[in-house]
């Protein structure tokens, strides 16, 4: 097999020591080069021609959000992973840069007690993400908790899976999951959703803490429903999206006062908190066959079984396309499994929201503007 040729881009002498470290115990990958700065990386890139970049934001001369923008207009195919700190400037940066043309982002291991747990921590994140980005298949474990039935999912096809049924209930939630490239693919969705948007939208999108509040709030000033990054116990209502928090699963409950999020710390599934599929069960648990799921870009199996829930209990599932993806990672597991009523690529999404929502219902909004995050 061909090994994966990468770049680490970045000003800190240790940091690119224990990457290259990180990345040479993978005998599929190989460090080709190393640069200080975003200057020193174009050049090296014309020479080495890696297959993927590691870029710090924060450089002298030349940071990682001029130098992203250059690679975008010089090699508009190359994969570029950021990293980044886990603060406020460092999720706002990350997302600037994704917006800018980024790949994804890995969040620089801190407060991990040693060397060889950040080692560890960079080991478990880094490296399936530039498999992904480079088109090496990713296995992952489904993971359950004891309690939880799991149900039998569909032998997988050999092609993407389109059935159109016959019949359709009305949907009464939108339940949305998404990862890798999902920033971007959610800015081109959530604002072309109309503000009387008649259901409540709910979405797990794969972030840390800080992350997801500060994109809840770009998609809330650039959209015409109201977008929030849920806490406990928020009532969730029509015209509103609601986005997980980042380490926290997120399920949608009936209660006497109507709907409500719960949020909790239990174990990770499919290596992930907040999980798709915890948010998935619980929607086909409370609405049956009133639910539209939607499974976006994104690396792993994630939302695989949640499907499985939403489709036994009578709902709908759509799912991105390959060519529009950054990964077709978690949408193609759906597809080939047999789970989607349609894959549509991004540009088609909103639309498609819109019109399964208005089905039975009295009339139709049309959409909002799409807007892309910057």
């Amino acid at each position: 097999m061909k090994k994966i040729k990468i770049l680490i881009v970045d000003d800190a002498v240790v940091v690119r020591r224990i990457i290259s470290d990180v990345l040479a115990h993978d005998p599929s990958l190989e460090v080709v080069g190393v640069a200080a700065n975003g200057r020193i990386a174009l050049e090296k890139i014309r020479r080495l021609e890696p297959d993927l970049i590691t870029l710090d934001i924060e450089m002298p001369e030349m940071d990682g959000l001029q130098t992203v923008t250059e690679i975008r207009k010089l090699y508009p195919r190359l994969p570029v992973i950021m990293f980044s700190t886990l603060t406020e400037r460092g999720a706002a940066a990350s997302l600037n840069a994704l917006a800018l043309g980024a790949n994804d982002y890995v969040t620089k291991p801190s407060n991990v007690g040693s060397v060889s747990a950040a080692m560890q921590c960079l080991r478990d994140d880094l490296i399936p993400k530039i498999k992904a980005l480079c088109g090496q298949a990713i296995v992952q474990e489904v993971i359950h908790t004891p309690q939880q039935a799991r149900p039998t999912v569909a032998a997988a096809s050999p092609r993407p899976v389109a059935i159109k049924p016959e019949r359709k209930e009305r949907v009464d939630i939108v339940a949305i999951g998404v990862s890798t490239g999902g920033p971007n693919a959610l800015a081109e969705v959530i604002p072309a959703i109309p503000a009387d948007f008649p259901v409540p939208i709910v979405i797990v999108q794969h972030m840390p803490p800080l992350f997801t509040r500060l994109l809840a709030e770009r998609l809330d000033t650039r959209s015409a429903l109201k977008v929030h990054e849920s806490v406990a116990d928020a009532s969730i209502e029509p015209g509103h999206a609601w986005l997980a928090p980042g380490d926290f699963h997120m399920q949608v409950e009936r209660s006497q006062n109507g709907l409500n999020v719960r949020l909790n710390q239990e174990a990770q599934e499919n290596s992930c908190r907040p999980a798709v599929d915890v948010l998935f069960r619980s929607v086909a648990k409370n609405f049956g066959p009133n639910v539209l799921a939607v499974i976006m870009t994104g690396m792993g199996q994630d939302g695989l079984v949640g499907c499985q829930h939403i489709r036994q209990a009578g709902g709908q599932v759509i799912v991105q396309d390959e060519a529009s993806s950054v990964v077709w990672g978690m949408p193609g597991t759906v597809s080939r499994a047999g789970l989607a009523d349609q894959v549509l690529p991004l540009n088609q999404l909103a639309s498609e929201i819109s019109s399964r929502v208005q089905y039975g219902r009295s009339h139709a909004a049309a959409p909002a503007k799409t807007v892309t995050l910057s």
